[in-house]
């Protein structure tokens, strides 16, 4: 069976923590920024956890990551 392919898009988005957690970083800090509030970008910064519902998809775009 040949070897499963990793979508290159969904590498450079995702990242499998040592825990089997999957980091992403958070959208919405690329313009129109005037107008959110300083906490808000702040917390824009930090590295986002993918919920358990969105695990399969990624399980699947990463075949070799878990």
């Amino acid at each position: 069976m040949p070897k499963m392919k990793t979508r290159k898009a969904a590498a450079k988005r995702y990242k499998v923590t040592a825990n089997g957690k999957v980091k992403f970083k958070k959208q919405g800090l690329r313009h129109i920024l005037t107008k959110k509030n300083s906490e808000r970008k702040r917390n824009l910064r930090k590295a986002g956890i993918l919920s358990e519902a969105g695990l399969p998809e990624v399980k699947r775009l990463l075949p070799y990551e878990f």
